[in-house]
């Protein structure tokens, strides 16, 4: 077998721009919880949604068990269903199930899509998040992912991370596959063009709206400029 330096292995930046982009909808937004929620949260989540288009929410909470996420859940999925936004669970297969929820969101070491879909169904959406690889990336659309995560684009300090992939993935990403691909990681209004522009076809966000100073209704509408700019 050959071994490949990693500058071989390295992707070109200007990938995409040797080919015709085809039509692909405007980048939407994927709010993703903060990791720790409280009962007045269905609230935030509200003013959240009242300050533009979100075409998604995940449901991230760490450290606590399934009956506990299932409770907070209750009204969050309410919401997320008058307002027509998808509402995601992420790591749980099982907890999605017993929900009923959208989608369920996977890491590389929550569980196997297929398995996942065979449980699920057809008709819920199933992320994989897949780094700065293009390798997993690819394994996964062939698993029958719904959609993949790249990322951390940028600092975070919402979860560990050890990949900081180049928005040129993106670009490679789009040109190559008609699955939809996701950017996350420290995405702000500020430094989201980049990857609006590489092809993201969604900006995973969190702190950026729930940290806002002007509240979340703000975050929100600050990245809905962005990405109508875009």
């Amino acid at each position: 077998m050959t071994d490949f330096t990693d500058e071989e292995l390295a992707l070109d930046p200007h990938f995409a721009d040797q080919f015709e982009r085809g039509f692909r909808p405007s980048c939407q937004l994927y709010l993703i919880s903060p990791p720790v929620i409280d009962d007045g949260f269905v609230g935030q989540l509200a003013e959240a949604l009242d300050g533009g288009r979100v075409a998604a929410f995940q449901l991230r909470l760490k450290g606590i068990d399934d009956d506990a996420i299932a409770r907070a859940a209750e009204p969050l999925q309410k919401l997320c269903a008058e307002r027509e936004v998808a509402f995601i669970i992420n790591d749980s297969v099982a907890l999605a199930q017993r929900l009923g929820a959208d989608g369920v969101h996977l890491g590389q070491g929550d569980g196997d899509p297929r398995e996942a879909r065979k449980i699920l169904g057809p008709k819920v959406q199933i992320g994989i998040t897949c780094h700065d690889s293009r390798h997993l990336a690819m394994e996964a659309g062939e698993a029958g992912a719904d959609y993949v995560a790249f990322g951390a684009f940028y600092p975070t300090t919402t979860k560990e991370t050890h990949h900081r992939p180049e928005p040129s993935i993106l670009g490679w990403w789009t040109t190559l596959f008609e699955l939809p691909c996701v950017a996350v990681g420290g995405v702000t209004p500020e430094n989201a063009p980049p990857l609006i522009e590489a092809g993201a076809d969604f900006l995973a966000v969190c702190g950026a709206v729930w940290n806002h100073p002007d509240g979340p209704k703000a975050g929100v509408a600050a990245f809905a400029k962005a990405l109508g700019a875009g």
